[in-house]
């Protein structure tokens, strides 16, 4: 009788110890171990929200690639901390840095430290495609300022526009003038007697729209760079009697400018997509890992055929363009035809 318990006892034993085991494995496979670690490093300071959809987007590609990305940011925007943070990264041999170029001369020397040990770079958001290339870098992923605000020229072409004024919040940016030189050049005329530099403070941009609009009555259309400006100029515009008299388009997007499509006060947002530009780079240096190339068409054609990154785009309504080389996030427009579905996911994936 003690033999026939002992035996049972060993048999429940035995599947006890294999259920474990499988549910070990399982739980293993679960949590794989992930294929690359890579890093992100923005120049944005932790109070802008902007990036969030930047972040969400990579998380949604280290799933997606079973890859685990860094996300780092100087907390203050301060540009010699963001070159200190690529130097760090460079030091600790990730499998691939994500950079934005906000400061091409600032932050060229540290990233040539990363190139200089072979580690895999791409850019994105600010900076030039060309400035990309002098880097080193795998690609660029980001809306070609020119090229964006030449589209939007060529609309407000389209509507018979023929004189402007662009209210430039980043003057110190030199690249920023591209949108205003390309809306301008799209309608015929020189950017520069219609370009302010407005500055930050909401208050004072939406002074001096107001003594612009007055002293240039005959202005037929607005074009500003981001929300801050936009919102200070439809205030100007609102208070001057101008709504929906003045053609008016804005970079970027937010809660105030998408009131002002739905109302047909602002005619569309320039998209940059920022979801495209967290999600690509990362898929990007997935690719680089796992196939073994630095090629951009054989890494846009490996991407284009991964099923998870189409459904991305279809969920998100997101289209990306694509150059020889680089990867352009924008310009996407957001009019009245598309922002119920961008308002949906705006804030996350928008």
């Amino acid at each position: 009788m003690r033999l026939c318990n002992g035996r049972a006892a060993l048999r429940v034993l035995a599947a006890a110890v294999a259920l474990c085991s499988a549910a070990a494995l399982s739980s293993q496979a679960a949590h794989a171990a992930p294929d690359a670690h890579f890093v992100l490093i923005s120049h944005a300071p932790d109070s802008d929200s902007w990036w969030n959809t930047i972040k969400n987007a990579i998380k949604q590609a280290d799933e997606d690639f079973n890859v685990e990305t860094d996300y780092r940011n100087p907390p203050n925007g301060d540009i010699a901390d963001m070159s200190r943070l690529i130097e760090q990264a460079a030091a600790r041999n990730y499998d691939g840095v994500i950079a934005t170029i906000a400061d091409y001369d600032v932050l060229k020397s540290s990233m040539n430290k990363v190139t200089a040990k072979k580690i895999p770079l791409v850019t994105i958001n600010s900076g030039t495609e060309e400035q990309s290339a002098q880097l080193g870098a795998i690609m660029h992923i980001g809306q070609p300022e020119y090229v964006a605000g030449h589209a939007a020229g060529e609309k407000a072409k389209a509507a018979g526009i023929k004189s402007f004024l662009c209210v430039n919040h980043i003057a110190t940016n030199a690249v920023s003038f591209d949108r205003c030189r390309g809306f301008a050049e799209a309608i015929g005329v020189d950017y520069k007697p219609s370009t302010i530099d407005s500055g930050q403070d909401p208050t004072e941009i939406q002074s001096k729209v107001s003594a612009y609009l007055r002293n240039h009555p005959n202005t037929q259309a607005i074009l500003t760079l981001g929300p801050t400006p936009a919102a200070a100029t439809l205030k100007a515009v609102q208070q001057m009697g101008l709504e929906k008299k003045i053609w008016f388009a804005t970079f970027d997007f937010s809660d105030d400018i998408a009131k002002a499509i739905q109302a047909g006060t602002i005619q569309f947002a320039i998209d940059q997509q920022p979801y495209l530009q967290g999600y690509i780079p990362v898929a990007v240096l997935a690719i680089v890992k796992k196939d073994k190339t630095t090629d951009p068409v054989k890494i846009r054609q490996i991407l284009e055929a991964n099923p998870k990154f189409k459904a991305r785009l279809d969920t998100y309504g997101l289209q990306p363009s694509y150059g020889p080389k680089n990867i352009r996030s924008g310009p996407g427009f957001i009019t009245k035809d598309n922002i119920d579905k961008v308002l949906k996911f705006a804030g996350q994936y928008r």
